[in-house]
């Protein structure tokens, strides 16, 4: 979880957009490009039932690189993971899976940030804000019939939500590496030489493991700006905000990210008024500049929050002897002194910073960028002279290409296919992003004017088409019309370039669009799909069916070559 999400995709990456299954067949090797597991191209149910089949195929494939899969081939490991984060769970369980005899080092708690600080409580309080939102918008309740009075909240009961469904995940994920076998050693990991491993905790002797595989899965920590000062009570990150210790009169957020952003729903749901804080020209810099523009109109003006934009917070004094939270506010660009804030707290969200302190990256000769391991398309770790570092994999928010949890695990599944002698490539473009405001936003691929810019230079057109939640019944009968969905795609060869919703359940809605890039699916395919009505996925519908492709020499009236597909 990120305030911006920073997408990085090499050039080969790039040009497997949109067709997946046609890629990998001019591929060399048999490559597969996915934005799925690689099991996507194939027939799933397979999985199960030739279980034994795969994992000799996958021992010989390691025998092939001069290991036997599940016998460690003269290592301790297959494969060593360092950080039991989602990304590290992932890859964990898809290892297994292929037969590899897997340990996982964990220092803290198993689950990372995604479970303990940040997509999973996270949710919670917004359940909880969602809730409340609802019960106090009177108008919404008399137009279905509904009458409630005097609803409110108690905080210690919704921080105690927050903090049993983490505990319940924590516990799931532990249960389930467990019981597939995989090792859990509990210490800090450092990688001391080729292939190997030593990890301990303070109080005990270290110890030292060989993996013929090794996998960085550290993730990130909150990033905080020279001159904030952090007490953890009335200036905090996400990481205390979670444990929702109070609920000011009045709090600032630096940052209006996806982090900000939630928060600020959850604060205002619960009574707070909020001043953003951004250093850029506009609010939700991340986003699709449309969607930000209406998601302001939606999640921000209506509410009590105001703004600062083109400010950076130059310091901040928490809360000290009967006196306020003080911000001081300059330019982002001359620097000049603004003003000065007094608030009741303050929650930095200006984004999140790699977790690879102590991992002991010098010993390989590996140099990081501004905190984040070096890899390649494949996540393998570059050293400091360019060159791949055998046998070290590096995923999730360490490596800086996406920071989202679910992409650490598609990382990791993608590594550990390649471990297994199938080579993969993940198209970063097919992972969606999601943010759970009220109501959500969501997005995969391009914005307009990244889709644009390329456009430009590869020298094609771009076509724009939207759709409104307002024409859908399923939207109308929860009396939630407010929102869009806007598809972003190529008139030429019908290439869903992306996708994105703002709208009740945009993040459920999104994959249908992430899977269809993923797999390479057209517009002119997909819009033949059959959606159950009444529902909210038919603004996905709607969508696909308004995309028009340009007359082509050649082209035919059929909706797809794969007429029966759907």
């Amino acid at each position: 979880m990120q305030s911006t999400a920073a997408v990085s995709v090499s050039a080969s990456a790039t040009a497997s957009r949109g067709g997946a299954r046609s890629e990998a067949a001019r591929r060399p090797g048999g490559v597969r490009v996915c934005g799925l597991r690689g099991e996507a191209l194939t027939c799933p149910s397979l999985r199960i039932s030739q279980a034994p089949a795969r994992l000799a195929v996958a021992r010989a494939a390691a025998a092939t690189n001069g290991a036997v899969a599940g016998s460690g081939g003269g290592f301790d490991y297959d494969l060593v993971i360092i950080g039991a984060g989602v990304g590290g769970h992932g890859a964990a369980l898809h290892a297994v899976e292929e037969g590899l005899k897997t340990a996982i080092i964990e220092g803290d708690v198993v689950g990372g940030t995604c479970v303990n600080r940040g997509c999973v409580p996270s949710k919670a309080l917004l359940a909880v804000s969602g809730r409340m939102r609802e019960l106090h918008d009177e108008h919404h309740m008399k137009s279905m019939g509904l009458q409630v009075s005097s609803p409110g909240y108690d905080r210690q009961g919704v921080a105690d939500h927050a903090n049993n469904l983490a505990s319940k995940i924590r516990s799931n994920l532990t249960n389930s590496m467990k019981a597939l076998g995989v090792d859990i050693l509990t210490g800090v990991g450092t990688i001391v030489g080729k292939q190997k491993v030593r990890y301990g905790k303070a109080g005990f002797p270290d110890k030292e493991i060989t993996a013929r595989n090794i996998i960085i899965a550290t993730g990130s920590v909150p990033f905080v700006p020279k001159g904030i000062e952090i007490d953890g009570k009335t200036v905090f990150t996400s990481d205390h905000a979670l444990k929702l210790e109070s609920v000011p009169d009045w709090i600032a957020i630096v940052g209006s990210g996806y982090i900000g952003l939630e928060f600020s729903d959850v604060y205002t749901a619960l009574g707070s008024e909020v001043t953003f804080v951004e250093a850029l020209d506009q609010l939700m810099p991340g986003f699709d500049p449309e969607i930000a523009k209406l998601a302001q109109r939606v999640l921000i003006n209506p509410r009590k929050i105001d703004y600062h934009t083109g400010v950076f917070a130059n310091k901040i004094t928490p809360a000290k002897d009967g006196k306020p939270v003080l911000i001081e506010l300059i330019d982002a660009k001359t620097k000049e002194h603004k003003e000065t804030l007094e608030v009741d707290a303050a929650l930095i969200a200006t984004g999140r910073a790699p977790f690879t302190k102590g991992l002991g990256l010098e010993n390989i000769n590996v140099v990081t960028q501004r905190g984040f391991v070096p890899v390649d398309e494949r996540m393998r770790v570059m050293d400091a002279d360019g060159n791949v570092v055998p046998n070290l994999y590096c995923i999730g928010d360490a490596n800086g290409k996406l920071m989202l949890a679910h992409a650490a695990s598609a990382q990791g599944i993608s590594v550990v296919e390649q471990i297994s002698g199938k080579d993969h490539i993940l198209n970063h473009l097919s992972i969606p992003a999601a943010c759970f405001t009220h109501p959500e936003i969501s997005m995969v691929g391009l914005t307009e004017p990244q889709a644009r810019e390329k456009a430009d230079k590869e020298g094609f057109e771009v076509n724009i088409v939207k759709t409104s939640f307002k024409a859908n019944t399923k939207a109308l009968a929860e009396n939630e019309g407010d929102g869009i969905a806007k598809l972003i795609y190529r008139p030429d060869t019908g290439e869903i370039l992306g996708v994105h919703i703002l709208g009740l359940h945009a993040a459920d809605l999104i994959h249908e669009a992430s899977n269809a890039i993923a797999l390479g699916t057209r517009v002119q395919d997909i819009k033949f799909a059959v959606h159950a009505h009444p529902t909210l996925s038919e603004v996905l519908d709607e969508l696909f069916k308004a995309a028009k492709l340009q007359p082509r020499e050649g082209r035919d009236s059929k909706p797809s070559s794969h007429p029966n597909r759907c």
